[in-house]
């Protein structure tokens, strides 16, 4: 896409605006029109179809954490995150809402997010910020055009455990499974592997199995014959075949619909796969490196993920690390990222206080979560001294609601109806509250086993360990 200037095409950045308001997304788009090429949505849903059905891949995302069906709650914008991290984990995501509480702040930089600002804000300073981010993520895409070997940094005991299995198993066609929570770096161990092996000369294919639907996953994965559906407008060659030499990196495994387990199950047993409206049988000779944020075993015993599938993936397995496991490292990438952008961004310094909080701070969101801090630190104090102020903020480690009891809210009606009379009740301390205490009774359900406590509540094991970072600052249930 361009817009003409003169007699040349100007190559604009892509920009996502998601929100359901038709005013503010109609404004912003005007005002950011000369500067980027603006594509709206007002939902969740429609975000994720413009993405696939254009096959495009923003390079800055400007999102709404209220969209419909619950535009007063965070929840569709938090899930909107992980789908935009899924379809390309290198897109810039800046949340722009007014739900900014802190938990939101916290939440929604932990999921990925580069940003949260605050609404209203003044449209050149949004303008900059968007352009900065812009930047920045052309920077990293030459970075990794430039280089051969994507970087696996630290020296921790764990990481370098890493760093020997890689090289053992490089040596080997066995399938690969990489386990790890979100933001650890499953890809960059699932392409060292690929680059360690014989098969380094052939390609490396990755694809987010979570970032397509059903049908479409189906049609990428094994191609597909003209007009075997109403989309299919010619013949389209799938991964496994693109991969044939080399090594298909099939990420967020956990997520494949059943149907497709057997299918794939079938190429990993006999390399046979069928194209979508096609009879002839083809083979695939690529490797297979899976990951998976989710436990396959329990996945397994909920019969969400083949039994039989699972124990051919997991031949081999890698435990990639989370950050808060790898000591020191966390210092090594603090250099490491304050490097790779130097040619953007100005360095800082942390003082003792602002060093102590970084080597005992957990990250949640892993070395996603740091880069996102080291970038928000070098654009907004360049060439500073950070105390452990300034980084706690960026942090929202220190920042911790006042939590209210919920025992009498929980009683009945009664109860609520007076708080509200007395003007006692605060709906987000209510919320935090109530979710504080259900954490801390699904915990005890499950011996303190986080697994098990977010396969209860239904959300990601990083989300709940970030919510535990909030409401169990030390470690105390």
């Amino acid at each position: 896409m361009g817009k003409e200037v003169g007699s040349h095409k100007e190559i604009l950045p892509q920009l996502l605006l998601v929100d359901d308001d038709p005013l503010i997304a109609d404004s912003l788009s005007f005002v950011l029109s000369k500067y980027f090429e603006v594509t709206t949505a007002a939902n969740r849903q429609q975000a994720k179809n413009i993405l696939i059905e254009n096959h495009i891949s923003p390079s800055v995302a400007l999102i709404d954490l209220g969209l419909p069906p619950l535009p007063h709650r965070p929840d569709e914008g938090f899930k909107l995150i992980e789908d935009l991290i899924a379809y390309d984990d290198g897109m810039k995501i800046l949340v722009l809402s007014g739900q900014n509480s802190s938990a939101n702040i916290e939440h929604a930089r932990t999921l990925g997010a580069i940003d949260f600002i605050e609404k209203p804000i003044n449209p050149v300073s949004l303008k900059q910020r968007l352009i900065e981010q812009v930047k920045l993520k052309q920077i990293e895409d030459r970075r990794k055009s430039e280089k051969n070997k994507a970087e696996l940094i630290g020296d921790s005991q764990s990481i370098e455990r890493v760093k020997k299995q890689i090289l053992q198993f490089a040596k080997v066609e066995f399938p690969v499974l990489i386990e790890g929570e979100s933001g650890t770096g499953k890809e960059i161990i699932a392409e060292h592997i690929h680059q360690s092996s014989e098969r380094a000369s052939g390609p490396f294919v990755s694809i987010n199995c979570a970032a397509l639907p059903p049908a479409l996953l189906e049609s990428q994965l094994f191609g597909h014959a003209k007009g075997a559906f109403t989309d299919a407008v010619k013949k389209s060659t799938g991964f496994f075949e693109e991969a044939s030499d080399g090594s298909l990196f099939l990420d967020e495994i956990g997520e494949i619909p059943l149907v497709l387990q057997a299918k794939l199950l079938r190429v990993l047993e006999g390399g046979e796969y069928y194209s979508v409206g096609e009879t002839k049988c083809k083979y695939s000779n690529a490797r297979i490196i899976a990951a998976t944020n989710k436990t396959l075993k329990q996945e397994v015993k909920n019969n969400q993920f083949r039994e039989d599938l699972y124990h051919r993936l997991s031949i081999l397995t890698i435990q990639s690390p989370p950050l808060s496991e790898r000591g020191q490292d966390r210092f090594l990438l603090l250099e490491y990222y304050q490097r790779y952008f130097e040619d953007s961004i100005a360095r800082f310094e942390l003082d003792e206080s602002a060093s102590e909080l970084w080597a005992t701070y957990d990250f949640p969101g892993n070395v996603r979560e740091l880069r996102n801090i080291v970038i928000r630190l070098a654009t907004k104090y360049p060439k500073n001294i950070i105390n452990h102020h300034i980084l706690s903020e960026e942090m929202q480690s220190d920042i911790r609601a006042t939590m209210i009891s919920t025992d009498d809210v929980l009683e009945g009606e009664s109860s609520l109806k007076e708080l509200i009379q007395k003007g006692e009740l605060y709906l987000d301390d209510l919320l935090e509250g109530m979710e504080k205490r259900c954490i801390q009774l699904a915990l005890e359900l499950n011996n303190n086993n986080l697994s098990g406590a977010s396969r209860d509540l239904h959300v990601n094991r990083s989300t709940l360990h970030s919510r535990m970072q909030r409401y169990f600052p030390q470690g105390e249930l």
